[in-house]
């Protein structure tokens, strides 16, 4: 039998000070430590691009919008604000939930910059990918979509470009018109694509007395799904003394069924009759949220009725991301 070579002991890393450049998985590392790079210093990088970011949106105006927009509603704008302004050029710059083929942003004729929410992304961190792709939709030609890529690790985040201080306003739009400046003079190649994108969308409405509470059509039913800041375990307290005491609803033929998770953040979603359009839920969920308010202010310990309520509402919720 061939004799096993001793194993000699990798050398100390040489470099102390300044980053160590990125090079290929199987080369040598910089740092002189004698390992390939993929076992040195690019681990380290690679566990940075894949380790999940739970609230992405963290930070941001609108953080429940921003999360509905991502994970709930068909066809939907909110303009951006840029920290340091736009660059020349640029006159306005769009957060869309999804664009045509899928892109991952769009620089208009007009130098106007439409960033898409929907897409796959490459990393673990939704909000360094959209950043990324972001700040190349800002440098790229007039007139031509933002192809997808590997996002560095140490890329800055949406929240390191976008304003806090700016309102972040989501405007519901009930077909997919805002991808072309002129959709009724369009081609008619244009014009086919926008139909079958508006026959896929679900119809919804985002209510207004209340924040991050969208209303959607369903052939068999209506819905109503409502992103929530608060706590996860503190929210299904709360939802849990409403659902015992039988104030969970949203009226007569109502009912509150189950909730989401998405991107760190619950979603309860309540069952609405086909005859309840949005306009007729914005005085029930303003109700509901003064309820919702005082069981959220309540820190005694749940009942066992409460108890069991929680336990059904856990076992109905569904994770998105």
């Amino acid at each position: 039998m061939a004799k096993k070579r001793p194993q000699t002991k990798a050398a100390k890393a040489q470099l102390k000070d300044g980053p160590v450049p990125v090079v290929g998985a199987r080369e040598p590392c910089p740092c002189d430590s004698g390992r390939r790079y993929k076992a040195c210093h690019g681990r380290a990088a690679a566990h940075a691009v894949t380790e999940l970011v739970q609230r992405p949106f963290e930070g941001l105006a609108g953080e429940c919008d921003w999360v509905a927009l991502r994970e709930l509603v068909p066809a939907a704008t909110a303009e951006l604000t840029l920290k340091d302004g736009l660059p020349e050029g640029v006159p306005s710059v769009t957060l869309a939930t999804v664009l045509p083929m899928a892109w991952p942003a769009l620089r208009r004729d007009d130098g106007s910059v439409l960033l898409a929410l929907q897409n796959d992304t490459s990393s673990g961190d939704l909000s360094r990918d959209l950043a990324d792709t972001l700040r190349r939709a800002l440098a790229s030609e007039p007139g031509r979509p933002v192809a997808a890529h590997r996002v560095p690790a140490d890329g800055p985040r949406l929240q390191d470009l976008l304003d806090p201080s700016a309102p972040f306003t989501p405007v519901v739009h009930p077909g997919f018109e805002f991808w072309v400046p002129d959709a009724e003079n369009s081609s008619a190649e244009v014009t086919a694509s926008l139909e079958r994108a508006n026959a896929a969308a679900i119809p919804t409405a985002l209510l207004s007395g209340t924040d991050a509470a969208y209303w959607c059509e369903t052939p068999e039913k209506n819905h109503l799904r409502w992103v929530m800041p608060h706590p996860e375990e503190k929210l299904l307290d709360a939802l849990a003394r409403l659902h015992a005491a039988g104030t969970s609803s949203l009226g007569e033929g109502t009912r509150l069924v189950g909730s989401f998770r998405a991107h760190g953040l619950t979603v309860p979603v309540w069952d609405l009759p086909s005859a309840m359009g949005a306009e007729e839920c914005e005085k029930p969920a303003a109700e509901f949220a003064e309820r919702l308010a005082t069981a959220l202010a309540d820190e005694s310990p749940l009942t066992g009725d409460e108890r069991r309520a929680r336990g059904g509402l856990t076992n109905r919720q569904v994770t998105l991301s």
